[in-house]
């Protein structure tokens, strides 16, 4: 029998391949209610689970990190309807530097269903690689 711990483990093990990262998405909320906290270019409330995609992994894959964020699981604690996951980006930007950024988020699920989210990331990283690749390819 699969623990509420086992599901939550395999569910955030799928941000690592961008094969199976659609399956993570398919257990979001379309309405999640989506807060990036800090004051970098990225930071925001978003309202939906396609403005938070759209803002923040597209926005970095267009611009910044080609191949996409790809996330790997350092830590996840589980209790009741939330789920903190503490990641680590294995991603490579433009210019092959690597984006080296840590990640906390902590979600609160309605059952298999992720419906609100507090992310916490390196702002300064995140702000360093964006404005970074922005200003040397424009902006879209």
């Amino acid at each position: 029998m699969t623990t509420i711990r086992d599901d939550r483990i395999a569910l955030f093990a799928k941000l690592q391949d961008p094969a199976t990262r659609p399956q993570f998405w398919d257990r979001v909320a379309d309405d999640v209610d989506w807060t990036v906290e800090g004051t970098h270019p990225l930071a925001g409330r978003y309202h939906n689970k396609a403005q938070f995609i759209e803002a923040t992994f597209t926005r970095l894959a267009r611009k910044a990190v080609p191949d996409g964020v790809k996330l790997e699981v350092t830590h996840l604690y589980v209790d009741g309807d939330t789920t903190i996951a503490e990641m680590h980006s294995t991603s490579t930007t433009n210019e092959g530097a690597a984006f080296a950024n840590n990640y906390c988020w902590v979600c609160r699920f309605d059952g298999d269903t992720i419906v609100e989210v507090r992310a916490h990331v390196d702002s300064m990283m995140v702000a360093y690689t964006i404005l970074r690749n922005e200003d040397q390819r424009g902006h879209s």
